[in-house]
């Protein structure tokens, strides 16, 4: 299924941070959060069982439940199966090294075998207290959590996750399928077998005003001519694009924190914000469908929004590709973006 014809709108929520990425969120300030993207007329939502071992899922689930399953798209991910018991070491997660060291305190089991897929999605469901999903994506079988391990976890998903998502999607379970990670080589890999056919993918980081150069020369023309379509993750670079100090998860160095330097120096210049000039951006190529930056106050959820809506000059565009912070080759947005459909009860 086309994921732009599946997406009620351009702008989804994207719920990492709710799992307490980088610090602890009381509770009410995560349901604030989810209930403002709602009253703003956002109607999908993307989790995952790795973001805080289930918290964000569980966070997400206790707002969604009173609303009507119908009215709202709701995607998540398998590879890591939440299990009831407490973790007792430092779990190793690559480069994200303490990524969610303020989550739920279970153990995660990191597996893309066929069982575990639907033991992940099994876990999702009760956490959610939902009774289907929308979109399933494989998580993270890349290079940035498993180093030259990657291809194992790839092949591990091919016979495993791939099949079983693509059976529950034949059988009408689910509506589409397809991998959720942070590179885009495990995509392309993907999109050069044979079978099994995702629907779209879920890329986070790779196509945002500060690394857009790889996606766009390689993936994106792959994706486009076969179809296939992008959900963009991670649209403000972990936040150094929206004020924060994180890029890729980290600490942003001294050479992208220039580059930001320069980016909001131009944006200032031709009266455009740069949280409009992000999300614009990710959403111009003609692969993308939708684009979920991650909020974790209500006040970042009515920035996102006014953000699709502002109007931004073609010659700020221009001029960031004459001061080479654009790849000239990236598609340029030429209207306002509709965020929304009109919000329903």
């Amino acid at each position: 299924m086309s994921l732009k014809n599946l997406l009620p709108g351009r702008l989804g929520f994207g719920t990492a941070p709710l799992g307490n990425m980088f610090r602890a969120i009381p509770d009410d300030e995560a349901r604030a959060t989810v209930e403002a993207a709602w009253d703003h007329g956002i109607r999908y939502y993307d989790t995952a069982p790795f973001y805080g071992a289930g918290l964000a899922e569980e966070r997400l689930g206790q707002v969604l439940a009173a609303r009507p399953r119908d009215s709202y798209v709701l995607s998540t991910k398998v590879g890591r199966v939440v299990l009831d018991e407490h973790e007792t070491d430092v779990p190793d997660f690559g480069e994200k090294g303490g990524l969610f060291e303020h989550g739920n305190p279970n153990k995660v089991l990191h597996e893309w075998t066929a069982e575990a897929t639907e033991r992940s999605i099994e876990g999702s469901l009760k956490r959610l207290g939902a009774d289907r999903l929308d979109i399933v994506w494989v998580h993270d079988i890349a290079q940035d959590f498993y180093g030259d391990a990657w291809i194992q976890k790839f092949e591990e998903a091919r016979t495993g996750a791939f099949r079983v998502l693509s059976r529950l999607r034949d059988e009408g379970v689910i509506k589409a399928w397809g991998l959720g990670v942070n590179k885009t080589e495990p995509i392309e890999l993907t999109l050069a077998l044979d079978e099994p056919r995702p629907d779209g993918f879920l890329l986070a980081g790779r196509y945002t005003l500060l690394d857009h150069e790889h996606a766009l020369t390689r993936l994106l023309p792959m994706a486009q001519e076969q179809g296939v379509e992008m959900v963009v993750g991670g649209p403000y670079s972990s936040g150094v694009l929206a004020g924060g100090t994180h890029f890729e998860y980290q600490q942003a160095p001294p050479a992208i924190i220039e580059r930001v330097g320069r980016l909001k120096a131009l944006a200032g210049k031709h009266g455009v914000s740069i949280k409009a000039a992000a999300l614009q951006f990710s959403l111009a190529h003609p692969v993308s469908a939708a684009v979920i930056p991650g909020a974790t106050r209500p006040s970042r959820i009515t920035e996102d929004t006014a953000a699709l809506d502002e109007t931004i000059p073609a010659a700020f565009w221009t001029e960031l590709r004459a001061a080479g912070l654009v790849s000239p080759a990236a598609p340029a947005p030429r209207q306002r973006l509709s965020p929304r459909p009109p919000a329903t009860p």
